[in-house]
């Protein structure tokens, strides 16, 4: 690719930090048990077990003990993999039967769409797994704003957030110099990560969030439609 590159983090960047706290992670978090009973003795069910004892590092554990440990990983925003895979299934069907929709700023679609108007290539990089960014943004209440969007990184595909390595594999995956591919992210440990690779960056502190206004290290913008961030993409 030629044009720059934009990868926007999802909670407290683009989406409400607490629509995920608040109303994902409970929505997964009371329906783990239904789902491991659901699939008992699939492939899937098989599956995910593994990673969660490879995750735990122990070869001995029951569905209840899979139960367990997902229930405290949610309570202890522990970013943990198998996790994110679970939650991921959960909410897609959340989303298909209407019960969850993605939650997106009010300027976020117009800043998307203004991106990719003026040749930016636009990726995603959270946590949550691909299949629940994808899901996100295909149901917010201002449509399906996947169209927008060039691709998607989660721990799986990219790695650690807080690992310079994980953004210079982003950089070889996309083709897009590290110079010239901007990260918005409200962490400042992800962003220092990113810099770490050579990639531009700004913090994001919505005016919902309770922290202090400046990411330390990083300028920060209150909103995708900030000047700041035009002259960032700009390389001003």
């Amino acid at each position: 690719m030629t044009g720059p590159a934009v990868v926007l983090d999802i909670e407290g960047t683009v989406g409400s930090a607490a629509h995920v706290h608040d109303v994902l992670f409970p929505y997964a978090r009371e329906r783990l048990p239904q789902w491991f009973a659901e699939h008992r003795g699939t492939t899937r069910a098989a599956e995910l077990l593994a990673e969660i004892r490879d995750h735990l590092r122990t070869g001995t554990l029951d569905e209840a003990g899979a139960v367990a440990a997902l229930t405290a990983w949610t309570d202890q925003d522990v970013k943990a993999p198998p996790l994110k895979t679970i939650q991921g299934w959960i909410w897609a069907a959340g989303y298909a039967d209407g019960s969850l929709s993605g939650h997106v700023y009010a300027e976020v679609p117009d800043a998307l769409r203004r991106w990719k108007k003026s040749g930016a290539a636009l990726y995603i990089y959270s946590s949550g797994s691909v299949a629940a960014q994808v899901n996100w943004f295909a149901h917010t209440p201002y449509g399906d704003l996947t169209p927008l969007l060039h691709g998607y990184f989660d721990l799986d595909t990219a790695g650690s957030k807080k690992s310079t390595d994980s953004y210079r594999h982003i950089t070889e995956t996309i083709g897009v110099p590290a110079g010239t591919t901007l990260f918005l992210s409200d962490s400042a440990e992800e962003l220092d990560a990113a810099a770490g690779a050579g990639w531009r960056t700004a913090g994001v502190r919505r005016a919902d969030d309770p922290r202090p206004r400046a990411v330390p290290g990083h300028t920060t913008i209150r909103s995708l439609d900030e000047r700041d961030l035009d002259d960032l993409m700009k390389g001003t």
